[in-house]
């Protein structure tokens, strides 16, 4: 039987992560020989990770990097089972290290069959990880954009998001990072509700109107205040005719309170400005550019944007454990 040196064991630990027994017993099997120790300790990866395929890998790192550039970025997570393996420095390591390769592919397919190291691959250096760990370790999330200026914000490695400008601004990593904090705050899915489909919204209003009537009924059970019962809930159905029936509407409000008509220019902006905010609810929850800023909530983040000058938002992306 092969020597197996203090030094041998050590190597392979350091190539592979493996614990010094696994190395050793690994060493000791391949009687010496340094690579198939490695193909020895992948296989117990595989057979690790199809034995825990179908657990559930709600943990991990959520990381982005930015190009030197700042015109392009990526955001991936490396997820795992357990918060206990999440928090180690080691985890975070080599999450590190498979975000400094995403940066260089444009799509999860190609970044996966990358190259990790010398004759190991993305895919296959998650699997020599499974056996090294124990877990499940994957990527479920992979996301890239490109931009005259690309800017990002991770929140406490659990969300990462990344946004770009249609131009390369004074003030554009503020602006990129407060933005990028708003989606991965708030959770947007979309831009802006121009990105809706009228079928899409359509549906939404039934099924949100529905939701209210029926907590409406509860509310009367238990003679509470009820909830206000929208017609609508994007700015896509809110027409020129819409508007001008809701205003209308406001003033035969206001005649029938007894309010002197010359002052219901004073009023009748906070009615319409109330009006839009109730029936815009979808757009609120999942526009980006349609919600209320988070730094400043009198405002919406268009707003805030349009005060950073001739500049938009281009596109963003958002990715978050589990």
């Amino acid at each position: 039987m092969s020597k197996i040196s203090a030094a041998d064991v050590k190597k392979l630990r350091e190539t592979t992560g493996a614990g010094m027994m696994d190395c050793k017993n690994a060493l000791v099997e391949a009687e010496g020989n340094f690579d198939k120790a490695i193909e020895i300790l992948r296989k117990k990866g595989q057979k690790i990770a199809a034995k825990r395929a179908d657990r559930d890998s709600s943990e991990g790192v959520a990381i982005a990097k930015i190009s030197d550039d700042n015109t392009y970025g990526v955001a991936i997570v490396l997820a795992c089972e357990t918060d206990f393996v999440a928090k180690n420095d080691t985890y975070k390591e080599l999450a590190q290290q498979f975000v400094d390769i995403a940066i260089n592919y444009t799509n999860k397919e190609d970044f996966l069959a990358a190259e990790f190291e010398s004759g190991v691959t993305v895919a296959e250096k998650l699997i020599e990880q499974t056996g090294v760990i124990g877990e499940k370790i994957e990527i479920p999330s992979f996301e890239r954009i490109e931009a005259p200026y690309v800017g990002s914000y991770t929140h406490v490695g659990k969300i990462s998001a990344l946004v770009g400008l249609t131009k390369a601004i004074d003030k554009a990593a503020e602006l990129t990072k407060d933005l990028a904090m708003q989606a991965a705050s708030m959770g947007a899915t979309t831009l802006s509700y121009k990105d809706f489909s009228p079928e899409y919204v359509a549906a939404e209003t039934d099924a949100r109107i529905a939701a209210i009537v029926k907590d409406n009924e509860e509310l009367v059970r238990l003679g509470k205040t009820l909830k206000n019962v929208p017609q609508f809930v994007s700015r896509l159905q809110l027409t020129d005719e819409a508007l001008a029936n809701a205003e209308e509407a406001a003033k035969e409000q206001l005649k029938a309170e007894g309010k002197p008509e010359k002052i219901w220019d004073k009023i009748l902006p906070g009615k319409m400005e109330r009006f839009i905010s109730d029936n815009t609810t979808l757009d609120q929850e999942q526009c980006l550019l349609d919600q209320k800023f988070i730094k400043d909530e009198k405002k919406t983040v268009a707003e805030y944007v349009s005060s950073y000058g001739d500049v938009e938002v281009k596109n963003f992306v958002r990715v978050t454990l589990g």
